[in-house]
């Protein structure tokens, strides 16, 4: 779609802008034919859908231009469509029954998400993070990143005989944060990973840990300080409690449907994992 788009855009922008249907704002109706195919409409509504389907890069186009070249677009697919004699295929199928099931699922989570919150339930959200008697404390940590437990060991010797932590860090590690020394800056609770995290807060400041392993590898800690962050005003973080608020509530609708429903999962377990890249048994 987005290469065969790339094609009608640059002829798009040949046309005179004259050459393309005005519509008045009051006459508009999205179920309007703008053209027919063997007999099949297509109709302004189906234009409109597309354009919102667009990748940003295509709002430099002047709607004006974008139009004749959306309905050339669904003109063509429709003829090679109907270019398609009996069964269009196991492939096809499949591929159609996973796009429905997703705009349909689209459609349900964008009506959750799309509901505004009461006021009260953000003013909840916002005393249960944010808890006036309970400072959240932030830390500022460094880390070199290391690929083996016994790299991080070596580490933890060099710094225990004098070493520079920060020097160590652009040296040896292999994470982003190691040609600054490898300084992470200010974080709370839920900003690092739980291994992570949970080094951290063992650490006094100015201490280094023992080796720590991540997902990402194996990490020596050095706790630099800490402090109290402020409780922040309720204006401030809204748009982030309207965010978590919707994100919630559409967990809790999930949720509930699960609870409802008769899911049966089969068993798997000598199913190798693998055989989502054979793409070739969509060809039967």
């Amino acid at each position: 779609m987005l290469q065969s788009f790339k094609t009608f855009a640059a002829a798009t922008c040949l046309l005179g802008a004259s050459a393309l249907p005005i519509f008045a704002q009051d006459e508009v109706d999205p179920n309007q034919v703008l053209a027919t195919v063997n007999g099949t409409e297509i109709t302004l509504a189906h234009v409109i859908a597309l354009r919102s389907e667009l990748p940003q890069q295509y709002d430099q186009f002047p709607s004006a231009l974008l139009f004749q070249g959306i309905l050339d677009q669904l003109v063509q697919h429709e003829l090679l469509m109907q270019s398609i004699e009996g069964d269009p295929g196991f492939r096809t199928q499949i591929k159609m029954e996973n796009e429905t099931r997703a705009i349909l699922a689209g459609e349900v989570m964008q009506g959750i998400v799309s509901q505004e919150p009461a006021e009260d339930s953000l003013q909840a959200l916002y005393d249960e993070k944010y808890p006036a008697d309970q400072p959240e404390t932030e830390y500022r940590a460094s880390h070199i990143l290391v690929e083996t437990e016994d790299d991080a060991k070596a580490l933890v010797e060099e710094l225990d005989n004098g070493a520079d932590f920060a020097t160590l860090a652009r040296e040896k590690s292999t994470g982003p944060s190691g040609p600054s020394g490898g300084d992470l800056g200010w974080f709370g609770a839920g900003d690092m990973v739980e291994p992570f995290f949970e080094a951290v807060l063992e650490l006094s400041p100015n201490e280094v840990s023992p080796p720590v392993q991540t997902n990402f590898g194996w990490h020596v800690i050095l706790l630099s300080e800490t402090r109290d962050r402020a409780r922040p005003e309720f204006d401030t973080v809204r748009a982030q409690l309207v965010e978590e608020a919707r994100q919630s509530a559409l967990e809790s609708f999930v949720a509930d449907l699960r609870s409802k429903a008769e899911i049966s999962r089969m068993e798997t377990e000598g199913l190798n994992p693998d055989v989502i890249l054979n793409y070739d048994l969509l060809d039967q």
